[in-house]
C-alpha cells in the first residue's frame, strides 16, 4: 500500500475478510472500500475499524459480491489490494450465494474472470492491482492456482509488474505435509501478483 498509492487515494479490497487492508488504509491515510459476500466478515470489519485515528480517512464496508463492483464507476479506484480464497480448499461459508469457495475449480476461475473484470472496470488507468493468492494440493498433486489467477488478470488487460513471493509458515496444513514429505516440498509460500493497469 505505501509502494502503490499515497494518501487520499482510493483501495479496494473485494475480498475485505476481517478488513486488514481497510485497517492498514485508515491508519496510512488512504480512504477504502471493501467488499465480502459473507454477513460476518463484515460485522468483523466493523469491529476491527472501530479505533480512533488522526487520519481522515473515508473507509466504506459493503456487504456484497466481488463479480458485481456495479456501485463504483469506471475508473474511481487507486489501487485494488485483494486476497481471494483458495478456491474451494477452505470453506468461507456453508451456503452464502455468491461465495465463491463454495465452487468447483471450474466455476471459480469463471467467478475470477469476472472479478478481475471488475477490477480492470473500477481501477484507473496507470494504477496497480495487488492480488495475494497461493497454490494447492489436491490427493498430492501441486494445482498451480496462482500461475492460473495469473493468467486470467492478464487476459482481462492487466499487464505484470511484479512477482513477489512472500514465505508463510504454521498454516493449517502443515503437519499434515511435513508427515508426508520433508518441509523443502511444502507448499510455505503465496504469491503477491502486481498488475498495472
Amino acid at each position: 500500500m505505501l509502494r502503490y498509492s499515497k494518501p487520499g487515494d482510493w483501495i479496494l479490497d473485494q475480498f475485505m475478510g476481517s478488513g486488514t487492508t481497510l485497517v492498514e488504509a485508515k491508519l496510512l491515510n488512504r480512504n477504502a472500500i471493501g467488499v465480502d459476500v459473507n454477513p460476518y466478515s463484515v460485522s468483523l470489519s466493523e469491529t476491527n475499524l472501530n479505533f480512533k485515528c488522526e487520519t481522515q480517512s473515508k473507509i466504506s464496508i459493503r456487504k456484497g459480491d466481488a463479480t458485481d463492483l456495479s456501485f463504483i464507476k469506471d475508473n474511481r479506484i487507486d489501487f485494488v489490494c485483494t486476497h481471494p480464497p483458495y478456491a474451494n480448499i477452505i470453506k468461507y461459508s456453508s451456503n452464502i450465494e455468491g461465495d465463491i469457495s463454495l465452487l468447483s475449480d471450474k466455476d471459480y476461475f469463471l467467478a475470477m474472470d469476472k472479478v478481475a473484470i471488475e477490477a480492470y472496470r473500477v481501477l484507473k488507468s496507470k494504477k496497480y492491482c495487488a492480488v495475494m493468492i497461493g497454490d494447492r494440493r489436491i490427493k498430492g498433486n501441486v494445482i498451480p492456482l496462482g500461475f492460473n489467477l495469473m493468467e486470467i488478470f492478464l487476459n482481462v488487460g492487466f499487464k505484470l509488474k511484479e512477482i513477489i513471493i512472500k514465505e508463510q509458515h504454521n498454516c493449517r496444513s502443515t503437519n499434515k505435509w511435513e508427515g508426508r514429505n520433508n518441509s523443502f516440498l511444502m507448499l510455505a509460500h503465496e504469491y503477491i501478483f502486481v498488475f498495472y493497469k
